[in-house]
């Protein structure tokens, strides 16, 4: 992996959380006022945003485990 490719990799996978919580959103506010065209794609975009959203934070907390065991190791 080149220098910068996992932070250009990581910047593109928040990117994409972000497009898909947003539309989640959408779907949330049309169901909300009764403007969904679609109930099973609205459920299907809130479950993927879900999905995303926890494999974003298990990622994080990989990070941070990872980062935590570079602090205790002795140089």
């Amino acid at each position: 992996m080149e220098r910068g490719e996992f932070s250009q990799m990581l910047k593109q996978s928040i990117d994409e959380l972000n497009n898909t919580q947003m539309q989640s959103d959408k779907a949330l506010a049309d169901m909300a006022t009764g403007q969904v065209k679609d109930l099973h794609q609205a459920a299907i975009a809130i479950g993927k945003a879900e999905t995303s959203m926890k494999l974003m934070l298990e990622v994080r907390n990989k990070a941070i485990s990872a980062y935590k065991e570079l602090l205790r190791t002795q140089i």
